[in-house]
């Protein structure tokens, strides 16, 4: 029989090429080798010695200036720092959320793509060959798993050394009343927990700018950059209900968790809020890089 093709009929397709004996794209660049080299870097050393290192500086700054009082006769968390190792906690939390938290989000998210840029190495890893979304999915995991362990560092060691410096006791609130210490803390995990969802948006915001230039300054200080416009948009009260829209608006709702009945309505529209934004530019980071043309 003639195994010629008989004309007006399509050619059978080419059978695709086999992939390599052993291949399976799942597993490269798995989260251990990539949490690896993340954790020897030395800009993830430096940011976790500031973070542990901020407590003590706090405490040394109370010991030299004395007990803070209140001003004005208005008691606020700072005025109560020393009041217990949970209360300089939540100090801590309190001074940092607003700027300092932020910085491991974006160093760690604005990096973890245009720093292989940078280094020339993007396209080795891709002919390793790791897929795209692979190799997003693999880098972005990490990052926020490390601005988590920095976001949960500081209240830890914020809470070991408070409680060194001004001992174990109830959590005073400014307004009035107290926290068992054990219930505070459980408060103080679930403040953690929102801050970090409430960096949401400076994660997804620098993940996606790490993928669209190859200068890791210029993606981390561009998250920084839009986080602190965000703020001083909130500071605009002619805004009026649109600041509602904003995550910096809802930054400090974790306040209502640390009272003796605790309200949850602003950290629950802070966290639809912020993971709405999220969801948004991290599809956008997915999407670019899909279709980039790596070159470098």
């Amino acid at each position: 029989m003639s195994s010629a093709t008989t004309p007006g009929t399509a050619a059978a397709p080419a059978p695709a090429p086999e992939s390599a004996p052993g291949y399976r794209a799942r597993r490269t660049l798995p989260l251990r080798v990539e949490a690896a080299r993340q954790l020897r870097r030395r800009r993830t050393l430096v940011m976790g010695a500031v973070l542990a290192v901020l407590p003590f500086v706090l405490i040394a700054a109370f010991a030299i200036g004395g007990d803070p009082g209140g001003r004005n006769n208005r008691v606020t968390l700072m005025d109560t720092a020393t009041a217990s190792g949970v209360n300089f906690a939540a100090t801590a939390l309190f001074v940092s959320a607003g700027f300092l938290l932020v910085v491991p989000v974006a160093l760690f998210c604005g990096d973890a793509v245009a720093s292989e840029a940078s280094w020339s190495s993007l396209r080795y890893l891709l002919a390793a060959p790791v897929p795209r979304a692979r190799l997003l999915l693999s880098k972005l995991t990490v990052a926020l798993g490390f601005s988590a362990a920095a976001m949960a560092l500081l209240p830890l060691v914020a809470l070991a050394a408070g409680t060194a410096a001004y001992g174990w006791g109830p959590l005073r609130i400014p307004t009035g009343g107290s926290l068992e210490a054990g219930t505070a803390t459980g408060r103080l995990a679930v403040v953690v927990a929102y801050v970090f969802v409430g960096q949401l948006v400076t994660a997804a915001l620098a993940f996606w700018l790490s993928t669209v230039t190859d200068a890791p300054l210029g993606a981390v200080g561009g998250a920084m950059g839009l986080t602190i416009v965000g703020n001083v948009l909130d500071a605009v009260t002619a805004l009026g209900h649109w600041r509602d829209l904003l995550p910096a608006h809802w930054q400090y709702a974790w306040a209502d968790a640390l009272q003796p009945h605790p309200e949850w309505g602003g950290m629950v529209k802070g966290t639809a809020v912020s993971v709405a934004y999220a969801v948004v530019l991290f599809a956008f980071a997915f999407r670019h890089f899909r279709g980039k043309d790596v070159v470098s």
